[in-house]
C-alpha cells in the first residue's frame, strides 16, 4: 500500500469527541481499494469517520483528503467526500429529487446527470420521499447523492449490516466500479466476516481507540 497520491491519510491523531476518542492514529490510503474497519462497538470506528466529518473535532496530528489538511478548510475539502451511513442527513419530506437538488448545491462538482443514471441504475425512483424509503434504499440514494459530486474517498458506516444479500452483490459491484480506475477509495465499517474475506481488498482492526495495521483480508481473515 506504498504510494504516493494518497486519498486519505492520519499523521499519528489523537484527540477527544464528547467522551470517545482516537489514540494515535496513523494511515495512509491509496486510490483503488475497499478498505474495511472491524471492531466492536465502541472501538472507535464511527468516532474516527467523525473526525473527518466534524470540522468542530479537535485534535492533535493531521488528517489530509487527496493531500489537502481538512483543517484548513473543512468545505472544500468536503467536496472529495462521499458519506453513507444511517445517522447521514437528508430532508424527510422532500424527494430523492428534492434532496439532490437542495443539497448538492453544496458540492461543487455536484451533477444532477450523474444522481439521476445512479438512481436509475439502481431503480430508485427519484421522487419517492426520504421518509418513505426503506433502509436498503436510503443507501442506495445516499450512494447515488455521493457519487454525483465525484469524491475521491467514500466513507461508509455499517451501511450492509441487514442488506439483502442480492442487492449485497450488486452493491460491491457498483463500488469495484467506481474504483476500478484508482481514483477513489473506500472506508468501511463491516461486521461480517466472510464479507471481509471476499469483498475488501485490506482490513485494520479498532480497540479502545487505536487501530492496528492494515492487512490484506485474506491474510488477516485465515488468522481469526
Amino acid at each position: 500500500m506504498n504510494g504516493t497520491s494518497s486519498v486519505l491519510s492520519f499523521v499519528h491523531v489523537t484527540g477527544r469527541k464528547r467522551g470517545f476518542f482516537l489514540k494515535d492514529i496513523h494511515i495512509e490510503l491509496q486510490p483503488g481499494y475497499i478498505y474495511g474497519l472491524i471492531g466492536k462497538n465502541g472501538a472507535g470506528k464511527t468516532t474516527l469517520m467523525k473526525y473527518i466529518l466534524d470540522e468542530r473535532c479537535r485534535y492533535d496530528g493531521r488528517i489530509c483528503v487527496a493531500g489537502e489538511d481538512i483543517s484548513i478548510n473543512h468545505a472544500k475539502v468536503m467536496n472529495k467526500v462521499g458519506y453513507v451511513s444511517e445517522d447521514n442527513y437528508f430532508v424527510e419530506e422532500r424527494t430523492g429529487k428534492q434532496n439532490a437538488a437542495l443539497l448538492g448545491r453544496l458540492y461543487d462538482n455536484f451533477s444532477m446527470e450523474r444522481f439521476t443514471a445512479t438512481m436509475n441504475f439502481m431503480e430508485i425512483s427519484t421522487s419517492k420521499t426520504y421518509k418513505s424509503m426503506s433502509r436498503g434504499e436510503r443507501f442506495k440514494f445516499q450512494l447515488a447523492f455521493a457519487v454525483a459530486h465525484d469524491p475521491c474517498i467514500y466513507l461508509m458506516d455499517e451501511v450492509t449490516a441487514g442488506m439483502d444479500p442480492v442487492f449485497r452483490e450488486d452493491f460491491f459491484a457498483m463500488l469495484r466500479e467506481l474504483i476500478k480506475e484508482e481514483k477513489c477509495s473506500v472506508l468501511m465499517t463491516s461486521h461480517i466476516l466472510s464479507e471481509i474475506e471476499r469483498k475488501m481488498d485490506y482490513a485494520a482492526v479498532m480497540k479502545d481507540g487505536c487501530l492496528g495495521e492494515f492487512r490484506e483480508c485474506v491474510d488477516y481473515y485465515s488468522q481469526l
